[in-house]
């Protein structure tokens, strides 16, 4: 197996991309800690994924630089560090733009991500990896896009910097579009299946995303020894429609 025995961190492991990340992992023979903000969703996280001792959790924020150094030095020396927490978009015509919520949806998606890479440097095994995860927004803009937009694109030259600086350790990430998360519940409610079910009509692909689909994208990353510095597109085509 791939990454058999190897050590990922998986932050926003608890649910949704990240929980199908980890299921993912534990397949290709890795051990996994998940890192998530609520200690029930996560012992919930670990009994799904039924992998016994192979499975570590750690509730912390990561918006606070202390508990994410806290994070590191409870989980040691890992392999890999994958980043796929999210957050409901925040949404605002620019005139109205609430710029304490916009800087709230930065620290929240950007600067905690900058934190973790920060302190994952010294516990991450050189040639390892580092994997954000950005989105569909930075390629399909609506009104009232421009901060989950420039949040979403950001990532990708964070990941481009980090290459070069971090190299052999290869930094990438992941740009998903729709996915099939408990998210959904906050942005869509009940209306979510059928919104689902009008995005899959469109998309080349024929279907909104699962988890474990874009749990692929995840794996490939952190085997492939020659990839370093590229967001990877998993998105059934959404960008082209």
């Amino acid at each position: 197996m791939a990454l058999d025995k190897e050590h990922v961190l998986v932050v926003g492991g608890s649910s949704g991309i990240g929980l199908g990340v980890a299921q993912a992992l534990l397949e290709q023979g890795a051990n996994v800690t998940l890192v998530g903000r609520t200690e029930q969703k996560l012992r919930a996280a670990k009994e799904r994924l039924e992998a016994g001792d192979r499975v570590s959790t750690i509730a912390a924020d990561v918006t606070d630089e202390n508990q994410v150094r806290a994070v590191f030095e409870r989980c040691g020396a890992i392999d890999h560090l994958v980043i796929t927490r999210g957050a409901v978009p925040l949404n605002a015509p620019i005139a109205a733009l609430d710029l304490d919520a916009a800087r709230s949806f930065i620290d929240l998606m950007v600067v905690s991500a900058l934190a973790l890479a920060k302190h994952a440097v010294p516990r991450l095994r050189r040639g390892g990896s580092i994997t954000f995860t950005s989105g569909i927004s930075k390629d399909k803009v609506g009104p009232g896009g421009s901060v989950v937009a420039a949040v979403a694109g950001a990532m990708g030259f964070v990941a481009r910097a980090l290459a070069v600086e971090l190299a052999p350790t290869r930094v990438n990430v992941v740009s998903p579009g729709w996915v099939e998360t408990p998210m959904w519940d906050e942005i869509a409610g009940a209306a979510k299946q059928q919104m689902w079910s009008d995005m899959g009509t469109r998309l080349p692909a024929g279907r909104v995303a699962k988890p474990a689909d874009i749990a692929k994208a995840y794996t490939f990353l952190l085997g492939s020894e020659l990839t370093t510095g590229i967001v990877l597109d998993i998105d059934g085509g959404h960008r082209l429609i």
